[in-house]
């Protein structure tokens, strides 16, 4: 089984692409999503931390966001709670998925956080810079302030294409993703 990782900036496609992939995908961001919704462990450690801006279980994206936009060191708080819990289902996913030929894993830090293997394929979404703004600020609840606080947190664009096996692009037109998903595959498995 071979780990393809898709790195790449805030907004640049990275879901997107992990599901033309048509392989089993491991999306961090929505397992932390599930977990504040389901995970009463993990509501009690941050409630502990921060008593007095967590109200109630599950946990709420709003209460949350105060704590980072009170302290940004906060966000390192919150990341040291929350990772080791991703990281372990991250692991549990891949052991589930060992007879598989790829996983794809949808990671935001991978590379900060120095998950990835020498035998790694990692692939970079790069897309332009405007185009990611523009689709953006279509989100439902997109909160501009807290994207700049993330993105301090995550190396530049430049460095994840300089450690990427390969850089794909994203024009945000479907049938082009699909051709350049297939390309890359046909690449990794010659």
């Amino acid at each position: 089984m071979k780990r393809i990782v898709l790195v790449g900036d805030i907004g640049s496609g990275k879901t997107f692409f992990s599901k033309l992939f048509k392989y089993p995908v491991f999306n961090a961001d929505q397992v932390v999503s599930n977990l504040y919704q389901k995970d009463k462990f993990l509501f009690r450690k941050i409630k502990k931390k921060f008593p007095n801006k967590i109200s109630s279980f599950p946990l709420k994206k709003g209460e949350l966001l105060k704590v980072i936009f009170q302290k940004q060191k906060n966000l390192n708080v919150l990341g040291k709670i929350i990772h080791p819990i991703v990281r372990k289902k991250m692991k549990n996913f891949i052991k589930i998925n060992q007879t598989k030929k790829f996983v794809i894993l949808d990671v935001p830090l991978f590379l900060e956080n120095k998950l990835n293997r020498k035998k790694d394929i990692i692939v970079f979404v790069e897309a332009d810079k405007k185009k990611i703004n523009k689709k953006l600020n279509k989100r439902k609840n997109i909160n501009l302030k807290l994207i700049n606080i993330l993105r301090k947190n995550q190396f530049t664009p430049r460095l994840k294409k300089k450690k990427s096996t390969y850089i794909i692009k994203n024009n945000f037109i479907r049938n082009t993703a699909k051709k350049n998903v297939k390309l890359i595959l046909e690449k990794i498995i010659e």
